[in-house]
């Protein structure tokens, strides 16, 4: 990746473009797709989407910081104090990183009171711009994977000021908490004339671990004064400084070239990588190339999904959710500072309790070198940590919210035929998480002595029923694997294994729920009663964000036997209509977000395309509140780009339903001259139910494909129609397959 973005490079620097300043925020000719993405949507209303610059995956993500805010650091209604290089995106929880704040301020120094109003603020993948108006500067932001690019445009002045802050984090929106982010200790120097680097180590967050980041900033022109400063106390002309709460600044003279740019390379290595970063990533001061470099790559990932038809504003939502998926993880490949490795390196799986559902798969599908390569980063950490994590960010495995997910991931690839992987090592790793009891089972691995003993986890423990759910999926996808390799005892036995998530199912209240370890159910109890409450914690409570009936949905790999359990088809769609119609789905949540998918597997396609219409259409909208809650690191967004083609995953398994696209055609990129089209050249808002379908030309009945039917490319052709159908219905040929026949790649 790094040698094609080095050749990119060259390409585009090769070229001579002029460097004027943009006040008047006009676009540089942008590409179609890259047009059609709002980086603004889901800003809001706990979106915490970032809306700065940054390249896909990339670790730089250049924003803004604002006031008041959410995780992102970013709130639209709230005043700006400057730019940070780091950020996560969508997440929920404690923030992290907001590292090495950028502020421009015209006159009196100071290093508090930074806010100011804006206007004219304007953003598309890879650029950001805004007009700070307390002190007139103009600010455009740019980005490569480990680097950042601003240009500022002062007003006149002798006194136009760039204060970087080596200490600055994403703090708590309303008030310090004990896992808040703060500094440790930070190191600041001013490198005469236009050069200033540093150190900050920092604490708290999400994943709470501490880390050490380095930066080189370069500005395009020698500075007429510098200095350093801590606290609230400036040294006029000092060349560093140490501290909790450290900065420098430099100062120049805008009274005849009112532009200055700055650019910025960060490291986990050390100052020297962060400047080589730099130097490396942005050739020389050439802001628009920079910028349309970005956009060009923005370009080329968008464009892996072209659809047809549709209004503008699903265009827009879906493109804008298109552009969300490729956040995180971070690609930090070169930047492995916790062992040494040749393998991929990706931070901030951030978390995969939330991105192995809809992100991953998405992944697989459309970026599967880029999949490829994050799957191979998990098991390299397994190798030099002892665990695979359900969750990491910056060098630190946790929090574990459910169970180990990650096997989910592998079982993904695996199913799906991703190459380059060492499935014997993954398989390793996914054994030592069944049968070893972690030390840290919030931070890495599960609890499974008891898991073993009692085929459940009791109430002796935290979340112990939505672990038993996550636990016996991640044994099937185990079980799965195991076949796969030859493992046919083991196969078997974690196959079995699978099967404990119904240790749980009290069949009185149709709903699984807590026990204890005696066997007796906890009382009082509602299946609709959502935790975390007054009683439990998030952290603590039986169901982890959700409540039994949602966790009665997230049986992936046994649909069959919880249609069974409730008496059959028609018992099930009852049970699964009362779902819906009572409020209990959750949109905004992972743990029921493939409930609308399990129609089909009672044959009642036509009530998934109504539930997912109604979802897209309700809950994702083109403006800041645009989200139906986090975005948690692109699943939601994801979950919308599935919805809207007509197909969705089932997430460790090689097989999709089969929905009601919203778009005319879908052209899926599928790499080395490969490409699967979706037409369904009726569809629209009231023709929402499949009549039949075409598979290469061929009647294809069931409302599922197996993913080498899609893989090997060819043409799926839906003819649409205004009422429910007969196509999908229930027949024993139509069986989506269950868990003792799921096919394994060849």
């Amino acid at each position: 990746m790094r040698k094609l973005s080095i050749l990119v490079s060259i390409l585009i620097f090769a070229v001579p473009v002029a460097d004027a300043p943009l006040r008047s925020k006009e676009p540089v000719a942008p590409h179609p797709l890259v047009a059609q993405a709002d980086p603004f949507i889901g800003v809001d209303k706990g979106g915490n989407i970032v809306p700065g610059a940054g390249v896909p995956f990339g670790f730089v993500s250049l924003s803004p910081d604002t006031t008041k805010h959410g995780t992102s650091g970013y709130r639209s209604t709230e005043e700006i104090i400057g730019f940070s290089h780091t950020h996560v995106s969508g997440t929920g929880g404690a923030s992290k990183y907001g590292n090495f704040l950028t502020t421009p301020i015209v006159g009196k120094l100071r290093t508090t009171d930074l806010g100011s109003p804006k206007a004219e603020e304007t953003a598309s993948p890879g650029y950001y711009s805004v007009t700070l108006t307390r002190h007139d500067v103009s600010a455009e932001l740019t980005a490569t994977r480990l680097a950042g690019m601003h240009r500022y445009t002062f007003p006149p002045t002798k006194q136009a000021h760039i204060l970087i802050d080596v200490s600055s984090v994403v703090r708590p929106g309303r008030r310090e908490r004990p896992w808040s982010q703060k500094p440790l200790d930070c190191t600041v120097r001013v490198v005469a004339p236009n050069r200033i680097e540093g150190t900050g180590r920092f604490t708290g967050g999400w994943n709470p671990a501490p880390y050490t980041l380095h930066f080189a900033a370069e500005f395009d022109r020698p500075f007429t004064a510098a200095g350093t400063w801590k606290g609230e106390k400036f040294q006029q002309g000092a060349t560093s400084a140490q501290g909790e709460r450290v900065g420098a600044f430099a100062t120049f003279d805008t009274r005849r070239d009112q532009v200055v740019r700055l650019k910025v390379g960060v490291s986990f290595v050390s100052i020297a990588k962060a400047r080589a970063n730099l130097e490396g990533e942005i050739l020389d001061w050439d802001f628009d190339a920079v910028r349309r470099q970005a956009e060009a790559v923005w370009e080329q990932a968008l464009g892996k999904l072209v659809v047809e038809g549709g209004t503008e504003a699903q265009r827009k939502i879906f493109y804008t959710a298109l552009y969300h998926s490729h956040f995180m993880p971070h690609d930090l490949t070169g930047e492995n500072v916790w062992w040494e490795s040749d393998e991929p390196h990706y931070e901030d799986f951030y978390c995969l309790w939330d991105t192995f559902r809809t992100l991953h798969p998405l992944l697989t599908l459309i970026q599967p070198e880029r999949q490829r390569d994050m799957v191979r980063s998990l098991i390299d950490t397994y190798v030099h940590t002892g665990w695979m994590p359900d969750a990491r960010i910056a060098g630190a495995n946790g929090m574990t919210q459910g169970g180990s997910n990650s096997d989910v991931l592998i079982a993904d690839a695996l199913a799906k035929g991703l190459t380059g992987i060492d499935y014997q090592k993954a398989y390793e790793a996914m054994v030592k998480n069944a049968e070893v009891d972690s030390p840290r089972p919030l931070h890495e691995g599960r609890e499974v002595a008891e898991y073993k003993r009692l085929g459940y986890l009791s109430l002796r423990h935290a979340r112990s029923a939505s672990r038993t759910m996550e636990y016996a999926y991640n044994d099937f996808c185990l079980a799965q694997v195991a076949k796969a390799l030859g493992h046919m005892e083991e196969y078997r036995k974690y196959l079995e294994r699978s099967k404990n998530w119904m240790n749980l199912w009290d069949p009185e209240i149709r709903s699984v729920r807590p026990r204890y370890a005696d066997g007796r159910w906890l009382e009082p109890f509602s299946r609709t009663h959502g935790y975390p409450d007054k009683q439990y914690s998030y952290w603590e409570a039986p169901f982890y964000e959700g409540n039994g009936w949602q966790y009665s949905t997230y049986v992936p790999h046994d649909v069959r036997a919880l249609i069974l359990l409730l008496g059959g088809e028609r018992g099930f769609l009852q049970w699964l209509d009362q779902f819906f119609d009572q409020g209990i789905y959750n949109q905004g949540n992972e743990p029921d977000i493939l409930a609308p998918y399990l129609y089909i597997h009672a044959g009642r396609p036509d009530r998934t395309a109504e539930r997912v219409r109604h979802l897209l259409a309700t809950e994702y909208g083109t403006g800041r509140d645009g989200l139906p809650g986090n975005d948690d690191a692109g699943t939601m967004s994801s979950w919308y780009v599935w919805g809207a083609i007509g197909l969705y995953p089932n997430a460790g398994q090689p097989y999709y339903y089969i929905g009601s696209p919203i778009f005319r055609r879908t052209r899926i990129d599928l790499g080395g001259g490969k490409t699967f089209i979706i037409e369904a050249s009726e569809t629209s808002e009231t023709n929402k139910y499949v009549q039949s379908a075409r598979l290469n030309g061929q009647p294809l009945s069931r409302a599922w494909l197996l993913h080498a039917e899609i893989a090997r490319g060819g043409r799926l052709e839906l003819q649409m129609g205004a009422k429910p159908s007969t196509w999908g219905n229930y027949m024993a040929h139509n069986h989506i397959p269950g868990p003792e026949n799921l096919p394994t790649w060849p």
